[in-house]
């Protein structure tokens, strides 16, 4: 297996606009109960209290998505990383509007999540819209890289869910070369239709309607474990 902790620099900046004062209070008040603990190895129980199936979206951006899949299944255990402090926030507001109970949330790199959580524990991963590292030299700080490719592997359940999401023309030829070439993942679609349309199960973002207003194409990726 590729050492996924050779490059852990995957994402960029870590806080944009200044915190109004109701999102301060809800770092400092709603954040320290969900919050995945600092340290020692997590499973279901020791997140919710209870077993239950988990799955893990990497870097959430403002949240919806992650809201809106906890939303369609409350007896499913939700994880989500996002270094971004104004992500957080934004997902601090879902949980707080629509009464998720079932979401904990990692301030930082998922791989460090993914490393703590047991082999085969995960239903589904997602990976929405990440960083696309435009330049050649970067490429090797995507999260889509044999690396964490073979940590998220070893951590879903087989016959389960990664699912990848992206609008950058560079970053769907990357995944698609890269997933390609492993052996641990199969590409569900069958047809064009499969990943040009925007399945019914997959929560739509704000980031993901900007894009197409920008008149960019939204390629969706669902892989099965094998």
């Amino acid at each position: 297996m590729n050492d996924p902790t050779t490059i852990r620099r995957l994402y960029g900046r870590r806080q944009g606009h200044k915190l109004r004062q109701g999102q301060s209070a809800l770092v400092e008040e709603l954040l320290p109960a969900v919050e995945v603990p600092a340290t020692g190895p997590l499973d279901a129980r020791t997140l919710f209290g209870r077993d239950r199936p988990l799955e893990l979206e990497i870097g959430f951006g403002a949240g919806e998505h992650l809201a809106g899949q906890a939303a369609a299944r409350p007896d499913h255990g939700f994880i989500g990383c996002e270094p971004f402090l104004n992500g957080v926030v934004g997902a601090l507001g879902h949980i707080r509007d629509r009464g998720l109970e079932n979401v904990r949330l990692h301030m930082g790199d998922a791989l460090d999540v993914l490393e703590r959580l047991p082999d085969a524990s995960l239903d589904r991963v997602y990976l929405l819209h990440p960083d696309p590292w435009p330049k050649a030299r970067h490429a090797k700080r995507r999260m889509v890289n044999d690396g964490p490719l073979d940590l998220i592997a070893a951590k879903l359940k087989p016959g389960h869910e990664f699912r990848l999401g992206t609008d950058d023309p560079t970053y769907c030829r990357w995944s698609m070369m890269v997933m390609n070439r492993r052996r641990d993942f199969e590409w569900t679609a069958r047809t064009p239709h499969d990943f040009l349309t925007r399945p019914d199960d997959w929560p739509e973002t704000r980031y993901e309607r900007k894009a197409r207003r920008q008149g960019h194409e939204v390629w969706y990726f669902t892989y099965t474990k094998l």
